[in-house]
């Protein structure tokens, strides 16, 4: 984006530069400056029938059981009067208290019983933006790298433990209009200031502050890592021994995510519809002399965490289940609630991709009413799909009947 500044006239100039404006004015020209402007984002949400759902009967949702399972226990530990999602959209914690204990009764994998579970207590919602029901959906995966528990030349790249002076701050504490907006930084003298870019800390600012949790072997990978914000590190440094190191999210240093697919796109170096995971990937890696300054136009810094147990954890706080999870933006979105998308599917033109799914999580990259970013897991064919995946497409979101919503915005 060009930023363009009004240079100074003296007022004689001036009034002649006006007066040549107005004679040159048509009808045109004023239509054009009467514009409105476009509306704000907003969460519009319509009431549907289970027959609206198309795929509804084909999915087998009760591969999406276990999901909702893990937001229900999370909603176990909050109070009943607690709202759920951004001004309560979808109600309070008391509103899915029948639902939850319903959801413990249910036979495992049976999905005619989970389907009439869902039927008898959710009234469907279709979410729109300011009433536009399409929108962009994404994927993600778990990545795998090479790494060493120890620094050595054939992995010169750390991954970082969150640093003890980051202060990560989640701006919906402080007003309700921030719901779902987030900052980070370091507090000096008093004052929070922004904490170092990507190119900084890629230089070593925090190095030999004791905050290296792995090396590995690959920078590109390393890159790919922070925005997927999981992954496995293999360990094959001889004196590791064998086995794996689970990493995932731990915090992020305050700088907003940008896309360098874009910019690949303004350099001229991949055509729009040419732009994925693997493509960004192949020039970057063709591309050694530029990669790190193309990586670098991307501020955004991802610090880990070792995991243990059931993973990676969403920013609800439970564990993501592949193909089952989504990522939304949160200041729209509530966490927790079942949502059904029907999409274009990554891999195929002709079919659909109609699935039962879970909110669960949130990305620097997933913003917007209908937005949605799809969890696919581990391996290469989640990584081949999750790399792929830039599917338009609607979602609908399945409230507990108790649930009073304000349909239309």
């Amino acid at each position: 984006m060009a930023f363009h500044h009004r240079t100074g006239f003296s007022a004689i100039v001036l009034f002649g530069a006006v007066a040549l404006l107005f004679s040159a004015c048509t009808p045109k020209d004023e239509a054009k400056r009467e514009e409105p402007k476009p509306p704000p984002d907003t969460l519009t949400l319509a009431p549907l029938s289970f027959a609206d759902l198309a795929g509804w009967r084909s999915d087998p949702v009760a591969q999406a059981i276990p999901a909702l399972a893990r937001s229900c226990a999370r909603f176990r530990t909050q109070p009943a009067e607690r709202t759920v999602g951004p001004n309560g959209v979808a109600g309070t914690i008391a509103d899915w208290q029948g639902a939850c204990a319903q959801l413990a009764a249910l036979p495992p994998g049976d999905d005619t019983a989970a389907r009439a579970f869902f039927e008898a207590s959710f009234t469907p919602y279709a979410a729109g933006n300011n009433g536009t029901r399409e929108g962009l959906f994404t994927g993600y995966y778990e990545a795998e790298l090479e790494g060493s528990r120890r620094p050595d030349p054939a992995y010169p790249v750390p991954l970082y433990r969150r640093p003890a002076d980051l202060v990560m701050v989640d701006l919906g504490d402080f007003a309700e209009r921030w719901k779902g907006e987030r900052t980070a930084g370091r507090v000096v003298d008093g004052k929070l200031k922004p904490y170092e870019d990507r190119a900084a800390i890629v230089a070593g600012s925090l190095k030999g502050k004791g905050l290296e949790l792995v090396w590995v072997k690959d920078p590109i990978g390393a890159f790919f890592l922070q925005i997927q914000g999981s992954g496995r590190i293999r360990l094959t440094n001889e004196g590791d021994g064998s086995g794996e190191v689970r990493v995932g999210y731990a915090g992020q240093n305050g700088h907003k995510y940008v896309a360098i697919g874009k910019e690949l796109i303004d350099r001229g170096a991949l055509k729009r519809e040419e732009v994925s995971l693997q493509t960004i990937r192949d020039w970057l890696l063709a591309h050694p002399d530029q990669a790190a300054a193309v990586m670098n136009v991307n501020p955004s810094y991802v610090f880990f965490q070792p995991l243990t147990g059931d993973g990676p954890n969403g920013a609800q706080g439970v564990a993501l289940t592949p193909g089952r999870s989504l990522a939304v933006d949160s200041k729209f979105m509530p966490y927790g609630v079942p949502v059904w998308l029907d999409a274009e599917d990554p891999v195929d033109a002709g079919q659909r991709l109609q699935r039962l799914l879970v909110a669960q999580d949130t990305g620097g990259a997933i913003r917007g009413p209908v937005r949605g970013d799809v969890f696919w897991g581990h391996g290469a064919e989640a990584e081949r799909r999750a790399g792929v995946m830039k599917s338009r497409g609607s979602y609908v979101l399945l409230l507990p009947k108790s649930v009073k919503v304000a349909t239309g915005g």
